[in-house]
């Protein structure tokens, strides 16, 4: 497309550019003095936790100048070789982003290697007891630009999936249907493993239930992503890093459980010899759960109103599933080469019982029964390729590549019951979608000095949507034709990025952090709704600046600030033009001429170690301009229907602080919470009982909050309890109430620690959970109220068979990291 020409050659010349820069920095490597036959090895260890350090930095200096003639990186045990050394006096500068750097003196004689063994590294932040170095490992890690929260000991996790688990996470709200929020925002992107996906993509909260919360190993939240990241995402970043097993031999581990709302089975195997490695995992989820709701709404007409009286009984049932295969080959010294395959379904049936009454001045007008069958199905396979080299310590550049395409349909069927419950007339929906995208990304990064670090790159993201849906009508006879009546039509959007990034990070003596970087992305769109349906989308550049700086106190105190511009571009699911009038009275549908929103983030935190007490504070504000929301309105000529969409209403400003505190009551019974608290401030526009436009504001305070507890018994046995509530949600059009959610859990590891078995139970003391809305605005009033049937118990069961070996170390890769599409990428 021409409005991208000038951007993508920027792109081209900016690999070239790269890969320029990356064979000259080669070339410079390769002038160090002769090499000799020793070889100096070693392992990398935590002094607290006795564990090997992942991907530490070593360094190798001659004594004699003082100078880097050699390097390498630790794997993921952290150990280490450096192969091919001369005779000679040298020191081993052996480093860590939150460890103290440690010097070992090294003699090499001719022909002779030299076993280190076991290099311990020391924490760089000073804990005033063990207990709590330990503890905080565990749980919580601090960095310049994210909190690392440690999912590995959650008993509860086993059975669940991964939204479960991140209603656990400081500063993230996850609802009862999946929708994660950070900070009171939508507007994140979700990644596995740093990568993107249009599994996720498609919808998040869907695929979430995807992802088994006993295969994650972490949760990284990212409130101030550097220009490193996409700018896309304004409230931030979540990245879920799964388990993996990178050890040598062959390995499968299952993992199962049962419960009266859900199931699930997983199937981990890997298998690695000499420099080659695979891995291949199946995971699967069924969940069914039930739900009652009624819904009342009023609309406004001239001097006549329109009550419509809604009640429904909803069934639910769903299988999600991801399917993967890894490989990754060791091409030699310093460099690796890895690729991946992976599918992901989505399986979602809901039935519907359906009762709308209408009433035109008090007095009924209408009644209808529907029985509505609703699916959205979907299949995504993703496939990279990425390649990383090492040249020396903190110096290396990578090419990652990504294709993924999805296939989505998203019908209902509705059948139409006459006064005798029979079938009158049916309706039904065809929405079907391909989405495919395409990522092309070089990175590049190279210290300047003992305490810089200068990192820049580019990408380029092409991205085509096609959506196709049609209405068709039966009558009793059960013959569908193409509907006369109701909208039919088809969306052909494609959306290209350019971009390039530059990001310096400094460390000062004094314990000054600085990460300060820039980013610009120019964005084309071509998008049309058929022949002669073309839509007017301007492109558009936006320069998003970042800035993190932190600071560490006295003692085991840091505290960090933070500002970072980001812009959030619509989803293909809120642009999806798709009518969906499974419900005549409560429609939905997707804005096609939707513009991108720019948000301001400003953070302040505090972090500190008091004795036992781990606590983590901070306080933040941002303001949205442009902001896109979902609003609803009347429609005069549907009498008291009420259509929901997506405009760009205007302003959004929230201000809000979190406290997180975890505690050792002994070594081994922890406690743990947080406490979120939240002010909203928006303001748009609407419609007038006239028809024109009225400006309308909202705001409010939302206050929610965690607490777990975990108790390590004698014998292999654990216990955990964990409740959750969620405060008022401010909307545009009104509130929403919160909701809470508590479980209790325990589990018996098998004596040779081969696997466990485990019980929890969810919400046991009551039915469920209950959740009203209230919305207004000239034209409508309507409440509603959902009761949600999800008191749930599980069994669940993991069993690991296979022998593993600590040889042939795996290298480090790394894979394209899209962050630059949330809030539905791709069609729902």
């Amino acid at each position: 497309m021409k409005t991208m020409n000038n951007p993508l050659l920027s792109v081209v010349r900016f690999v070239v550019l790269t890969l320029l820069l990356a064979i000259a920095a080669d070339q410079t490597f390769a002038q160090a003095p002769a090499q000799g036959n020793s070889k100096i090895s070693g392992i990398v260890l935590d002094s607290a936790a006795a564990k090997g350090v992942e991907f530490a930095s070593i360094a190798l200096f001659n004594v004699a100048d003082n100078k880097a003639i050699d390097g390498t990186t630790a794997d993921e045990n952290g150990k280490f070789a450096i192969s091919k050394v001369a005779p000679g006096d040298y020191k081993l500068m052996i480093s860590f982003i939150g460890y103290k750097d440690k010097a070992v003196n090294v003699k090499v004689e001719k022909g002779k290697d030299v076993e280190l063994g076991a290099v311990q590294l020391a924490s760089s932040v000073q804990n005033l007891q063990e207990v709590t170095i330990t503890g905080e490992k565990s749980l919580v890690e601090e960095k310049v630009d994210r909190l690392v929260f440690n999912a590995e000991k959650d008993i509860t996790s086993k059975g669940g999936d991964a939204s479960d688990l991140l209603r656990k996470v400081p500063m993230l709200s996850v609802d009862l249907d999946g929708n994660v929020s950070l900070r009171g925002s939508n507007n994140i992107k979700v990644l596995i493993n740093n990568k993107p996906s249009t599994i996720i993509a498609a919808n998040v909260a869907d695929a979430l239930k995807q992802i088994p919360a006993d295969m994650i190993k972490s949760v990284e939240v990212i409130t101030s992503p550097s220009a490193k990241y996409d700018a896309e995402g304004s409230g931030g970043i979540i990245n879920i890093i799964t388990k993996k097993n990178n050890l040598q031999g062959l390995t499968l581990n299952i993992d199962s459980g049962v419960g009266n709302r859900g199931s699930n089975l997983g199937l981990n195997g890997s298998y690695r010899k000499g420099k080659m490695g695979f891995t291949l995992g199946g995971f699967g989820r069924a969940f069914y759960n039930k739900a009652t709701s009624v819904l009342d709404q009023t609309t406004y007409s001239g001097n006549n109103s329109f009550l419509t009286n809604q009640s429904s009984t909803a069934k639910d049932r769903g299988l999600f599933g991801q399917y993967s295969l890894g490989w990754d080959y060791d091409l030699g010294k310093n460099q690796a080469l890895s690729a991946g395959l992976r599918y992901g379904t989505r399986n979602f049936i809901q039935k519907q019982d359906l009762t709308i009454n209408q009433y035109e001045n008090s007095i009924l007008d209408n009644n209808s029964m529907r029985k509505v069958d609703r699916k959205d199905l979907s299949g995504t396979v993703d496939f990279n390729i990425d390649y990383i080299r090492t040249f020396k310590p903190q110096q290396e550049w990578s090419i990652s590549t990504l294709y993924s395409r999805t296939g989505l349909t998203n019908n209902f069927n509705t059948d139409l019951l006459n006064e005798s419950g029979a079938v009158g007339s049916k309706l039904k929906n065809e929405n079907k979608n391909e989405n495919s995208e395409l990522t092309l990304q070089t990175d590049y990064q190279t210290p300047l000095g003992k305490n810089q670090l200068l990192e820049f790159g580019a990408k380029g993201i092409f991205r085509t949507v096609e959506s196709d849906f049609k209405y068709f009508t039966a009558g009793e006879s059960g013959d569908f034709v193409l509907s006369s009546a109701n909208p039919s039509g088809v969306l052909n959007y494609k959306q290209n990025v350019a971009a390039g990034y530059f990001s310096y990070t400094l460390s000062t003596k004094n314990k000054y952090t600085f990460k300060l970087g820039t980013r610009y992305e120019y964005t084309g769109i071509t998008a049309d709704m058929g022949a002669d349906k073309a839509i007017d989308i301007p492109a558009y550049g936006n320069l998003v600046p970042s800035i993190n700086v932190s600071k560490a106190l006295s003692g085991s105190t840091t505290v960090k600030a933070a500002y970072n511009r980001r812009i959030q571009r619509p989803g293909i699911q809120q642009l999806n033009p798709n009518v969906n009038l499974s419900n005549p009275q409560s429609i939905s549908t997707g804005n096609p001429a939707l513009s991108p929103e720019l948000t301001d983030n400003f953070e302040v935190a505090l972090s500190t170690n008091i004795k036992k007490t781990y606590i983590n504070a901070s306080v933040f504000a941002r303001q949205t301009n442009n902001s896109i929301t979902q609003v609803r309105m009347a429609v005069d000529t549907l009498q008291g229907a009420i259509v929901t969409t997506y405009e760009n209403i205007g302003k959004q400003r929230a201000y809000g602080a979190n406290v997180f505190a975890n505690v050792y009551l002994t070594s081994k019974w922890t406690l743990n919470g947080s406490i979120d608290i939240l002010h909203s401030y928006l303001e748009g526009q609407t419609t007038g009982l006239d028809g024109t436009s009225v400006g309308i504001s909202n705001s409010g305070f939302n206050y929610g909050g965690r607490l777990m507890s975990q108790i390590s018994l004698q014998n292999g046995w654990g216990l955990q309890a964990f409740g959750f509530y969620r405060g008022k949600e401010i909307q545009l059009q009104g509130t929403r109430t919160g909701f809470y959610i508590y479980s209790l859990g325990f589990k018996k590891d098998f004596a040779n620690k081969k696997g466990s078995i485990g019980f929890g139970a969810e919400n046991f003391l009551t039915k469920g959970v209950r959740f009203t809305s209230d919305l207004t605005s000239p034209q409508f009033v309507q409440t509603g109220a959902t009761q949600l049937y999800n008191r749930n118990f599980k069994v669940t069961f993991s069993y690991s068979i296979g022998k593993m070996s600590f040889n042939a170390p795996k290298k480090k890769t790394k894979s394209v990291n899209n962050t630059d599409v949330v809030g539905g990428g791709q069609q729902n």
